[in-house]
């Protein structure tokens, strides 16, 4: 039986690697936009395969109800400010990343619209949040980064290749970024006069822009509710503590 320390880790494995392959294709639009759409081809047919699917959503189902654990049982949080990033950029990831997913993978699977960078970078041109599309990965990539690193500091061999391993988490979010911003100019050289897609131009009217919304709202509020509930409990507890 696996212990919690140990899902916690492999479960972070899995979603580091797909925010890293995320990172990576972004990367490719250094070279071009068809680069890097050719990479996200490749990426879904792993990420939205059966194997695939079934180890991200149940990573993310374990950390995150490890990480609401963690944050009830945790008998403080006067923790170091390292530690307490550590966790504040965990618990962000789903307020910043549930558009996201909702806009590409349900889209996806409610009415067959495939991402492509193209559709979602023009979006992003005509409403000008490309830097929040930027910031998306952000807390997951340091979240991640992090906690391998927590995990992994007391083996001797990682004190070898820390330095390099450090150069590398700072360097990809950077050429990320650049590939990104590669791409948008691209798309804004070949598109200038492309219509105002609606929701990421990932639906196809709006009737499924609105669907696409609703389930977005859900999503947040469910997670908020659980967030808040973890809170509540954790005061709960501590009232009854300070009594007895």
């Amino acid at each position: 039986m696996p212990t919690s320390r140990a899902l916690r880790l492999g479960s972070g494995v899995v979603l580091w690697v797909y925010v890293a392959s995320h990172l990576l294709n972004h990367a490719l639009g250094l070279v071009s936009l068809d680069a890097a759409e050719q990479g996200l081809r490749v990426a879904l047919v792993v990420w939205h395969s059966a194997l695939g699917t079934l180890m991200l959503y149940s990573a993310f189902a374990v950390h995150l109800v490890l990480a609401m654990l963690g944050l009830y049982q945790r008998p403080t949080l006067r923790l170091p400010a390292v530690e307490l990033l550590r966790i504040g950029a965990g618990l962000a990831i789903p307020m910043l990343l549930v558009g996201h997913a909702v806009a590409t993978r349900m889209a996806y699977e409610w009415y067959g619209l495939v991402p492509q960078y193209q559709r979602v970078v023009t979006a992003l041109l005509h409403t000008g949040s490309e830097g929040r599309q930027l910031a998306l990965l952000a807390p997951g990539w340091l979240h991640g980064c992090m906690g391998l690193h927590m995990a992994l500091r007391k083996r001797p061999g990682y004190h070898r290749w820390r330095w390099s391993w450090a150069a590398a988490a700072l360097l990809l979010p950077c050429l990320a970024a650049a590939g990104f911003l590669h791409m948008a100019q691209e798309v804004g050289a070949l598109l200038p006069q492309a219509p105002l897609p609606q929701l990421g131009n990932e639906a196809a009217d709006g009737a499924r822009a609105e669907s696409l919304q609703n389930l977005r709202v859900q999503i947040l509020s469910m997670y908020g509710l659980l967030l808040a509930s973890v809170v509540l409990a954790r005061g709960v507890r501590a009232a009854r503590e300070h009594r007895n």
